[in-house]
C-alpha cells in the first residue's frame, strides 16, 4: 500500500513524497509554506491521479523520460523521477493511479 510522506525542507517549506508499497518514491511535490496547503496538493494527487489526460509525459534535457501530474486548472502538482525508458515511466504513472487514491498520509514534521 502507497503512502504521501509529509516532510519540511531546509528551507521550512513543506512537500510531500508519493511512496509505492516498496518505499520507493513515485511522485514528489512542489514546497508549500504552510502544511494546509500541502495537505491540500495531497488531496488534489487524489482527485486528478485516475486521469491520464493529467500527467504530461516530458523528456529531461539528459533524454531521460519523466511525468508532471496537473491539476484541472494546469498546475504542476507533482513530478517524478527521471526513467530509463518510456515503459518505466508508464509503469510509475500506473503506480501513482494505483497508490494516490488509498495512500495513507504519514507526517514526519510532528
Amino acid at each position: 500500500m502507497g503512502k504521501f510522506v509529509i516532510t519540511q525542507r531546509i528551507n521550512k517549506e513543506y512537500q510531500f513524497n508519493l511512496k509505492a508499497g516498496n518505499g520507493e518514491i513515485i511522485l514528489t511535490s512542489e514546497g508549500y509554506v504552510q502544511k494546509a496547503s500541502c495537505h491540500k496538493g495531497i488531496e488534489s494527487v487524489r482527485i486528478n491521479s485516475w486521469d491520464d489526460s493529467r500527467y504530461d509525459r516530458r523528456v529531461a534535457t539528459n533524454g531521460k523520460d519523466y511525468f508532471v501530474l496537473k491539476a484541472r486548472n494546469g498546475e504542476i502538482i507533482g513530478k517524478s523521477q527521471l526513467y530509463n525508458s518510456k515503459s518505466s515511466m508508464e509503469n510509475g504513472i500506473h503506480s501513482v493511479k494505483t497508490n494516490a487514491p488509498t495512500a495513507e498520509i504519514i507526517d514526519e514534521t510532528l
